[in-house]
C-alpha cells in the first residue's frame, strides 16, 4: 500500500509517518494490488483531524476523525475504515459482484456484519416550497442538525445543513 500524507497546519513528522503507516498499512492485508490511500493530518485549535481516502474500483473507503491526541485520531480512522471494508465485501457478496482489488482470502473469509445498516423509523411528511433562509430557521426551531425543503426559487428538493463550524450548509441536486 502506498501513502500519500499532507499535513495541514502541522509538520508530517517521522513518528506520525510510520503512526500512520503501521495503523492504515494493517488494511493492506485486504487488498490485491498497489493501492494508494491518501491521508490528511490536520490541527486547528485542540482538535487533530485525520482523513483517510481509500479508491477502491469506483468506489471511495473513506473516513475522517478527530480527538485532542493525533495519535488518538489515527487509532480511531483505522477501526472505522477496517469496520467499513467489512461491511462492503459483505455487500460484494450478497450481490455476487467481482471483488476485483481484493484479496481472495480476504473474500472467502464471513465477517459478522454487527454494524448492519438497519432502517428503523420511516417517516413521511408534506414539502413545502420556502427559501433556504428559512428552512434554516426552521431547522433551528425542530432542533435538528439537517431539513429537507421544496426551494421556493428552483422548485427542486433541497437540504439545508448544520456544520460543525456552526454555519449552514446547502445541498442542491446537480440535474
Amino acid at each position: 500500500m502506498r501513502f500519500v500524507i499532507i499535513g495541514k497546519n502541522i509538520e508530517v513528522t517521522d513518528g506520525l509517518k510510520s503512526a500512520v503507516e503501521e495503523k492504515i498499512g494493517k488494511l493492506e492485508r485486504y487488498f490485491n494490488s498497489d493501492i494508494e490511500a491518501h491521508v490528511t493530518l490536520s490541527v486547528e485549535k485542540e482538535r487533530h483531524k485525520i482523513e483517510v481516502t481509500i479508491p477502491v474500483k469506483g468506489r471511495i473507503i473513506r473516513s475522517e476523525q478527530v480527538s485532542n491526541d493525533m495519535y488518538v485520531s489515527i487509532d480511531l480512522v483505522e477501526e472505522i475504515i477496517e469496520r467499513q471494508l467489512k461491511r462492503y465485501k459483505n455487500k460484494l457478496v450478497d450481490r455476487e459482484q467481482d471483488g476485483g482489488y481484493f484479496k481472495k482470502e480476504y473474500m472467502e473469509h464471513d465477517y459478522s456484519d454487527d454494524d448492519e445498516i438497519r432502517i428503523v423509523r420511516s417517516k413521511k411528511f408534506s414539502i413545502k416550497p420556502m427559501y433556504a433562509e428559512d428552512a434554516c430557521v426552521q431547522m433551528e426551531l425542530l432542533q435538528h442538525s439537517f431539513y429537507v425543503f421544496k426551494n421556493a426559487e428552483t422548485d427542486e428538493v433541497n437540504v439545508v445543513y448544520k456544520r460543525k463550524d456552526g454555519a449552514y450548509g446547502l445541498i442542491e441536486p446537480d440535474i
